[in-house]
């Protein structure tokens, strides 16, 4: 008996159990005959900059600035009219370090001509810190806000997110965001090269 059948059958009889199970093989019914379709939303854009959590899936926009993928990213580099700005935090060297130790800073493999200016794009900077980004930007940008300029970090990164809304705020007017970063620039087989971060004031 095909299930439809069963259904009919179980209808028909007066006992309350058989209703039940009527009940029961309807839904079955319409859950195998209707297609599940799960859908995997976005991250929406939050209104403000992302203070936790740095590394994780990230919004598909940013309001105010152009987000592009590798193609565009590896084009805008190669006509050379965009500053390229990598924003990869940089770990502090540890305090109190045993006496004869040597400290000796990641490497860093980055875009071509990039200037890093590591841990701005924390949610919250200290005034050092944002006088710091903004002194980068200036240099990068030769002081003129209408120049292109493209921030970038790791793939699936809000530092590079937090860094290109805050550059909008600063009076920015072509902001480019890259959110694949380093990470799809070199699945892309694109060069890369050591950076050393700019240096910080003091």
């Amino acid at each position: 008996m095909r299930q439809s059948e069963e259904v009919a059958y179980a209808a028909r009889s007066g006992s309350a159990a058989r209703r039940a199970l009527a009940a029961f093989l309807t839904v079955v019914v319409a859950v195998i005959a209707v297609p599940q379709v799960v859908r995997a939303d976005g991250v929406a854009e939050p209104p403000n900059y992302r203070e936790e959590e740095y590394r994780g899936p990230v919004p598909e926009t940013l309001k105010g600035a152009v987000v592009v993928g590798t193609p565009e990213a590896v084009r805008l580099w190669k006509e050379g009219k965009t500053a390229f700005i990598d924003v990869l935090p940089q770990a502090p060297k540890p305090e109190n370090l045993p006496k004869g130790t040597i400290w000796r800073d990641k490497p860093r493999h980055s875009i071509p001509g990039a200037i890093w200016l590591p841990n701005v794009g924390y949610g919250r900077l200290a005034p050092v810190t944002e006088t710091y980004f903004k002194t980068g930007l200036a240099k990068a940008t030769e002081g003129n806000p209408d120049h292109p300029v493209l921030f970038f970090c790791l793939d699936e990164c809000w530092m590079s997110w937090n860094a290109a809304k805050r550059a909008l705020t600063y009076g920015y007017t072509h902001v480019y965001w890259y959110p694949e970063g380093t990470d799809g620039w070199t699945f892309d087989d694109q060069p890369v090269e050591d950076l050393k971060p700019e240096a910080f004031p003091g």
